[in-house]
């Protein structure tokens, strides 16, 4: 939504007219000056006529020049999406009002500026601290999770359940902060879908047996442009959701890729409790729990945003198709883009 702004001769007459009325009233008094001095009336009517067309004259240039310059100063503030850049777009000032006007827009722009970036800086000095943290707490994490498998004595299905929902939540924030800044941290190479597949499988495979879940893998060693890391994290979280809502009994997960017209398609399928068909078009929306989120399992609403969020950096589509209480598929199409012709 945008509004233009225009100077208006009407509104710039009514600011003048108490200046206006002045000035006539002044031509009227000398010319009644003169009359009395005996002035040829046809004189005094040439003398008020210059005299006005005069001021006329200079009322209007002042007015056109002044247009021109707010004219085109609203025209670039419409068009710009960063309007604080609109300085950057003006003609060198080409009188004292607009070198006023200039000199007042960078007096604000420089308090801006300065002012972002002092937050810039406490925000990004709390990104770091809190990565270095996340980095650090997963070290115990990953601690526990061998010391359960290595010692069954202190093993405890529900423990191990535990730590892995804990790690998978310490992921997921620690994507979403690089998110914003996914070009410092991604490395686009052709990879095997295959094997990110099975690493995936390898990393939820307690949880898969745990739930009694069968896992079916249908993916032929085909090769994307992509970032492994994070799409391995993007299929893990994918995973964790179909694991999370599953139905209780007889529960599948397939997970198949398709190859159509030069673009390749990977799908994750499972037959758990689906989505409502009034919640299937906001699933991507930011805190958007649904009637699942809220009724049947504990949710944030942050999994599917972070997911989308990452595919749309990646320069992946993603979509989700699901009938509730029947079953959930989500589809990841790869494909040459201009991300990858940079």
């Amino acid at each position: 939504y945008r509004v233009y702004f225009v100077m208006k001769f009407t509104s710039y007459l009514k600011d003048k007219i108490f200046g206006l009325s002045i000035y006539l009233f002044m031509i009227i008094f000398i010319c009644l000056i003169l009359r009395i001095c005996n002035l040829d009336i046809y004189i005094l009517l040439i003398i008020f006529l210059i005299l006005l067309i005069t001021y006329l004259l200079i009322f209007f240039m002042e007015f056109y020049k002044k247009k021109k310059f707010y004219d085109n100063l609203f025209d670039m503030l419409d068009k710009l999406d960063k309007k604080y850049l609109v300085l950057e777009t003006l003609d060198i000032p080409s009188s004292y009002e607009e070198k006023l006007i200039s000199d007042i827009l960078y007096d604000i722009d420089k308090s801006m500026i300065e002012n972002i970036n002092k937050h810039y800086k406490q925000i990004l000095e709390f990104k770091e601290y809190l990565e270095l943290w996340i980095h650090e707490v997963k070290i115990p994490i990953s601690s526990m999770l061998l010391k359960c498998h290595n010692n069954k004595r202190i093993s405890s299905n529900d423990f191990l359940s535990i730590i892995r929902i804990l790690d998978n939540d310490i992921d997921r924030v620690l994507y979403l902060m690089r998110s914003d800044s996914l070009e410092k941290d991604f490395l686009i190479n052709e990879i095997s879908l295959k094997e990110v597949v099975r690493n995936v499988s390898l990393k939820n495979k307690d949880d898969l047996l745990l739930n009694d879940i069968k896992l079916d893998v249908t993916v032929n060693d085909v090769y994307v442009s992509t970032d492994k890391k994070w799409l391995e994290f993007i299929l893990n979280q994918i995973v964790n959701n179909s694991i999370k809502y599953r139905k209780k009994s007889k529960s599948i997960i397939k997970i198949e890729c398709v190859n159509e017209n030069d673009r390749v398609k990977l799908s994750i399928y499972d037959n758990g409790i689906g989505i409502c068909k009034g919640d299937i078009d906001r699933v991507f929306d930011k805190f958007f729990t649904g009637i699942n989120g809220r009724e049947k399992v504990k949710s944030t609403g942050m999994g599917l945003y972070i997911i989308k969020k990452l595919c749309d950096k990646l320069g992946h589509n993603i979509y989700i198709e699901s009938v509730f209480d029947e079953y959930t598929k989500v589809t990841i199409e790869f494909g040459k883009n201009d991300l990858y012709d940079i």
